[in-house]
């Protein structure tokens, strides 16, 4: 096979993988902003719902402030877009999980979609959560918190960027049970060798709360607790998860070239031609 052969064998189906990512990457992006075009004219609407928590706990006569000019009308409009993109998240997960499948075995396609499924429920959990009984705890010991004559008056800004940094914290966090069957599915470790080093989890789980929460017992206690009890959980599933041996995964090689032969098909970039 001459060398001019090889390498437009070779770089055809790397062109046909660029072009099916960025496919699966502008149907994400257009999903998220569809979404955004249809919450934007509730953009106020979901702010004050968001900023609902605060507010409930703030003294009589005292409201949020906005100290930047513009951010009345930009920062609604930011948490609209990242609402957007957080209601997006099974559109997203699914691109990403029809880029990579037809490269896996059926036995990881048999697990990794429900890691998705699972691992996108979990985050839901986790926000729901950090709003829901983080928020009216946390916000309730800030604001009694405050030293007499200083007047609590949040900017809305800085709200915005507290609330989503809890969202994060707590969301990733309740994924530690995918975190946990992940690592015992791949070999990395054992459910005997996890369940050793429970000591260690239950520390890292409450250093964890202290970094990612503020400085209160309360919000450190309210993150670390969850996240060991998940790991428990974690724990308990993964012992279904224990990887069998490479022979098994042997039947579905010519079944995995297969689909990947058939992505990597050059395709015809180039318009017919007009007779």
């Amino acid at each position: 096979m001459s060398s001019n052969n090889f390498n437009e064998a070779g770089e055809q189906p790397f062109i046909s993988h660029l072009i099916e990512l960025r496919n699966r990457l502008l149907r994400a992006v257009l999903c998220v902003l569809a979404v955004f075009l249809g919450l934007a004219s509730y953009a106020n609407e979901i702010y004050s719902f968001l900023a609902g928590p605060l507010l409930q706990h703030m003294p009589k006569n005292s409201t949020m402030i906005a100290i930047d000019v513009a951010s009345p009308f930009f920062t609604p409009f930011k948490l609209a877009l990242v609402f957007s993109a957080f209601i997006s998240v099974p559109v997203i997960l699914y691109q990403f999980w029809a880029f990579v499948a037809p490269g896996l075995y059926k036995r990881e396609r048999r697990m990794i979609f429900p890691l998705l499924i699972a691992s996108t429920l979990l985050f839901y959990m986790g926000v729901a959560f950090a709003y829901f009984v983080v928020f009216p705890l946390v916000f309730g010991f800030l604001t009694a918190a405050a030293p007499d004559g200083v007047a609590v008056m949040t900017d809305i800004a800085k709200y915005l960027d507290f609330v989503l940094a809890l969202f994060f914290a707590f969301g990733v966090c309740f994924e530690v049970p995918v975190f946990t069957i992940v690592l015992v599915w791949t070999g990395l470790v054992t459910p005997e060798g996890l369940a050793d080093k429970r000591p260690y989890v239950i520390v890292g789980a409450f250093i964890v709360g202290a970094v990612l929460t503020p400085p209160d017992a309360v919000s450190q206690t309210l993150l670390a607790v969850p996240m060991w009890m998940l790991f428990e959980l974690g724990l308990l599933c993964s012992r279904f998860f224990v990887p069998e041996p490479d022979s098994d995964y042997q039947a579905d090689d010519a079944e995995t070239e297969a689909r990947l032969d058939k992505r990597d098909q050059p395709r015809n970039l180039m318009p017919p031609a007009k007779s």
